[in-house]
């Protein structure tokens, strides 16, 4: 659009001077037939020329007193295109309203003539959401489960909470490096006699057995003592940064400046002070909490589903076409063409899945005026800030540069809130396991489903292979 147009709202076309018809309506699909008189168009043309006077500046001209002609001989068609554009937003708005469709999505127009001195004709179309009434949720059954944190797991956890925070105490210089000591040393690498970018380190530091550095390091600096000059061989790695260095054949020239060896770490309150804890105990309740907190994030996943069972097949509910399609659009997104095709009919159901699921939940909490206020949105994502130490900076950018993404989060809390509201009304029973009762549940619950198709194919096999 040319500089100095500007887009503004102008009023509605008067409803004589526009005609609205019901062309087709079959289930939640309704396309009408909007015909807006070429007069009103003509008088919205005239009308944003005579305001345009005051905005466009053309050489020759003072300021405020170009002659309409002029303004419609540079810019007419950016204008009819505002123009047209407006009248299509407006009016219709104006025929969903009084037709009292409650569209779901983006409708889609279809232009069928235009042009300055003609009718603007067009057709609407337009899915609505479903009537909804909502069948009782109070007769649901489901099963929730309480977990206890055997002390053995608790031990077991701080046991490899110790082992990785290990202290090291230097050796005798005489005395060699083995596996489990760590070696501190200086290096320069080089490939065919060469150096290359990133061949020198300083103060590396490596418990040997781990093999963290490259393959095959490790070992060869066992039996190595401090002030030792060690040359190592190793390839470096084929995902290496520098393509042209990946698995090349290196040369490393190390000198040990110390070996260290590990002391045994004694759990004590001094240890659990060092991590950020009271004392030994409130450790030990922190690790509890922290497990007990990943198996009920779990068991709670498989009663919501079994919840949400329950609620999809209650009812019936026409779903929305377009609903459907921008659905399965958003899954399959990154999709291969193959992929595609192969799981069409899965992802088909999956996606009504979800939506009747939506439409159900959305009208359960409408129903019961459930909310998300701005500040909860704010405590979830503080949360999530706090759970990653470090990249505090990062998260908080990521939400404030996606609305998208907060907007997730609204509905994740939205959701959340529905399914606990629903758990205080049907028949809850409570569950106590054990961790290996938990495991197992939840081992059972994530296995994946034999394939319908593939028992089929199996059945009729069979019943082949019998004739």
């Amino acid at each position: 659009m040319p500089q100095g147009l500007r887009v503004r709202v102008s009023s509605c076309p008067p409803r004589k001077n526009m005609k609205v018809e019901v062309q087709s309506k079959k289930g939640l699909r309704t396309i009408l037939s909007i015909v807006i008189d070429k007069k009103i168009i003509k008088e919205k043309l005239d009308k944003r020329l005579l305001e345009l006077q005051t905005e466009v500046s053309l050489k020759g001209f003072r300021p405020g007193k170009v002659p309409p002609a002029v303004i419609k001989s540079q810019f007419g068609k950016a204008i009819y295109g505002e123009v047209i554009d407006n009248l299509l937003k407006e009016s219709s708005v104006k025929a969903l309203d009084e037709n009292k469709i409650k569209a779901v999505g983006q409708p889609k127009i279809d232009l069928k003539s235009f042009g300055e001195g003609k009718d603007l004709n067009y057709e609407l179309q337009v899915d609505s959401l479903p009537a909804i009434r909502l069948k009782s949720f109070e007769n649901f059954k489901a099963t929730e489960y309480k977990i206890k944190i055997e002390s053995k797991i608790v031990e077991e956890k701080l046991k490899n909470i110790s082992a990785e925070h290990k202290t090291f105490s230097e050796k005798k210089d005489s005395e060699k490096a083995e596996i489990g000591n760590q070696v501190i040393f200086d290096y320069t690498a080089t490939i065919d006699g060469k150096k290359f970018e990133g061949s020198e380190g300083k103060g590396v530091q490596l418990e040997l057995g781990k093999d963290l550095f490259l393959k095959g390091f490790d070992k060869q600096l066992v039996g190595v003592k401090k002030n030792d000059l060690k040359i190592i061989e190793a390839t470096l790695p084929a995902n290496h940064p520098k393509k042209e260095l990946s698995n090349k054949k290196t040369k490393f020239e190390c000198k040990i400046s110390n070996v260290k060896k590990a002391e045994k770490t004694k759990i004590d309150d001094k240890f659990a002070k060092s991590l950020g804890a009271k004392d030994l105990a409130d450790l030990k309740k922190l690790i509890e909490n922290q497990i007990s907190s990943q198996y009920s994030q779990a068991l709670g996943s498989i009663t919501k589903k079994e919840i949400l069972d329950q609620i999809e097949n209650s009812q019936n509910v026409e779903l929305p076409k377009n609903l459907i399609e921008n659905e399965l659009s958003a899954m399959t997104q990154n999709l291969k063409k193959e992929d595609l095709e192969k799981h069409k009919i899965n992802n088909e159901k999956i996606a009504k899945s979800r939506i009747k699921l939506g439409l159900l939940l959305n009208e359960y909490g409408e129903k019961n005026k459930i909310k998300v206020t701005d500040e909860e949105v704010r405590h979830e994502i503080q949360k999530q800030i706090k759970g990653m130490p470090g990249q505090e900076k990062m998260v908080m950018e990521y939400y404030q540069k996606n609305p998208n993404a907060t907007q997730s989060i609204k509905g994740g809390l939205y959701e959340e809130k529905i399914i606990n509201l629903i758990k205080s009304k049907i028949k809850l029973t409570t569950k106590n396991l054990t961790t290996m009762e938990a495991e197992k549940i939840i081992s059972d619950f994530n296995k994946p489903k034999l394939d319908k198709s593939k028992a089929e194919n199996k059945a009729k096999s069979k019943k082949i292979s019998k004739k």
